[in-house]
């Protein structure tokens, strides 16, 4: 399944599955999921930052990225709005045992960038001051450049570099419902 799910990923968007983190996200087989005829499915998640914008394979018209709102879902045939909420739920739990969010971040980078990645993904509001306290809490998660940057208004904040911690263990937990401003 791995290899055809690799080789797909490539013939339809020309994107390399050896540079992505390539997970299981699940299997779906409901006889009546597509009402033209009985279609087993396995979906798997795709994840890296900074992708090159995705090239059309030969049986398909285009591809493209699209962000993830109300209006996507609205737009999904038969069940891939429940495929697409699966593999949401994978990333966030990526988010919640490993590193993988610093991945996301140009180094070095401020905690309120990383902050901002974990809010995106998990569609919650940290509380900033606890969210700092929480990475810099995780030993090895982050280690301090030695700098200080902005890349907006305000005054410089310092600047981080992805530790050597790749497993967080949970550390990275979220409130179960969306949109939660996260005080802890």
């Amino acid at each position: 399944m791995e290899e055809t799910a690799a080789r797909e990923l490539f013939e339809e968007t020309g994107l390399d599955a050896d540079r992505l983190h390539l997970k299981p996200t699940g299997i779906y087989s409901d006889p009546e999921r597509d009402p033209r005829s009985r279609v087993i499915t396995v979906s798997y998640l795709a994840i890296a930052p900074n992708l090159e914008m995705p090239s059309p394979g030969d049986e398909i018209l285009s591809t493209d990225w699209y962000e993830v709102d109300d209006d996507l879902y609205m737009n999904l045939a038969f069940d891939h709005a429940r495929i697409l909420e699966d593999a949401l739920e994978q990333a966030r739990a990526l988010l919640e045992q490993t590193s993988i969010g610093t991945t996301f971040c140009k180094e070095p980078f401020t905690i309120s960038e990383l902050r901002r990645v974990y809010e995106i993904i998990m569609d919650i509001q940290w509380n900033q001051g606890n969210f700092q306290n929480k990475v810099l809490g995780i030993e090895g998660f982050l280690e301090y450049s030695g700098e200080k940057g902005s890349k907006g208004p305000g005054r410089p904040g310092k600047l981080y570099r992805a530790g050597p911690v790749r497993k967080l263990n949970g550390l990275m937990k979220r409130p179960k419902t969306a949109g939660t401003l996260v005080e802890g």
